[in-house]
């Protein structure tokens, strides 16, 4: 197997799923997706056999011993079988940017597309915020897949611009979409005891226990009674975000014996109004999926805390049960979030 010198890690893997450094053997899966998807690529012919043993002889074979190469390929596997392949093109080690580039086979379009670009994401994350350390990635896509943007919003990704009539396609002009994600820098760890009086704090602020289930102040030896339970239970993940090696919030999965998990999570009152709990949900449910085998994820929600609200909803959580006052939102598990 090829590795990149520029990586830390080689093979990066979620579930079923994984990345591996470009495999010589996938090359010619990868011309024919290329030249069935043409429409949407910024390439100009149909490649040959003869051009795509050029292109890895020439180019490709040549990324993996460059300290700062211009663009890192990997296959996309799903149970070690080549379903897909892309990466990060048009990399800028300056500003800590990249486009993220991706295929799939072509067969799997029409009945999986949402879930493999997810789940394809969630790895290529893993790469540029966590081993590259960047600070930017986005995509680049002439606007011809709508069912492309679902995927890239449920997966935090925001639209940050729009180049109008940038492209020439089928006697057309059209316009180029460009969605970005940037590093939120919010790492999740294991709560422990150390964190015992920060989420006394937090779980004692008024804000927090507006949203509450329960509604009554709580006392300190009762939180601490029930920390320590909930971080030793077999059954529960206790997460503690932090940013810049500070505290900001938490998030909480229990789990049933029918795989399905239910959300609690709270931020810091000091950093709400940033957009973070929505990356801390996120975040939060895809760390989840990689420690714990789960089916379903659930929370419920009161409806005057409007943020929550807005954050499951762009996250494509399902509403199945409201009342007055408060929504269950739930989302069944396939792969990734």
């Amino acid at each position: 197997m090829n590795c990149y010198k520029v990586l830390y890690k080689q093979i990066f893997k979620s579930g079923d799923f994984s990345l591996a450094p470009i495999r010589y053997e996938d090359r010619y899966d990868i011309m024919q997706w290329r030249n069935e998807q043409i429409y949407h690529l910024r390439q100009n012919k149909p490649l040959t056999k003869e051009d795509q043993d050029g292109y890895f002889e020439n180019v490709i074979s040549k990324l993996f011993d460059q300290e700062q190469p211009d663009q890192i390929l990997f296959s996309f596997l799903e149970h070690g079988i080549c379903i897909g392949y892309g990466g990060l093109v048009h990399i800028n080690w300056n500003d800590k940017n990249a486009e993220v580039s991706f295929i799939m086979n072509t067969a799997l379009e029409a009945n999986r597309f949402q879930e493999i670009w997810s789940a394809y994401l969630v790895l290529l994350e893993e790469v540029a915020f966590s081993d590259l350390k960047f600070h930017k990635i986005y995509t680049y896509a002439f606007d011809l897949r709508p069912h492309l943007y679902q995927a890239l919003e449920v997966n935090n990704f925001i639209e940050e611009a729009r180049l109008r009539e940038h492209c020439f396609f089928d006697d057309k002009y059209r316009d180029v979409v460009i969605h970005t994600k940037i590093n939120s820098g919010i790492i999740l760890k294991l709560a422990t005891v150390q964190h015992l009086d920060i989420t006394f704090e937090w779980a004692s602020d008024p804000d927090i226990r507006r949203y509450a289930v329960n509604k009554e102040n709580i006392q300190y030896e009762n939180h601490r009674s029930w920390f320590i339970n909930k971080i030793k239970a077999a059954q529960c993940l206790y997460l503690i975000a932090e940013m810049n090696h500070q505290p900001i919030g938490s998030i909480r999965f229990d789990i049933n014996d029918e795989k399905e998990a239910t959300i609690s999570y709270l931020l810091d009152p000091r950093f709400h109004g940033r957009g973070l709990g929505r990356l801390l949900l996120y975040e939060g449910a895809k760390t989840l999926l990689k420690k714990r085998q789960v089916d379903k994820i659930s929370g419920l929600v009161f409806k005057e805390n409007i943020p929550s609200m807005k954050a499951f909803s762009h996250l494509k959580y399902d509403k199945v049960d409201n009342d007055d006052s408060s929504v269950i939102f739930e989302k069944i598990i396939k792969t990734a979030v």
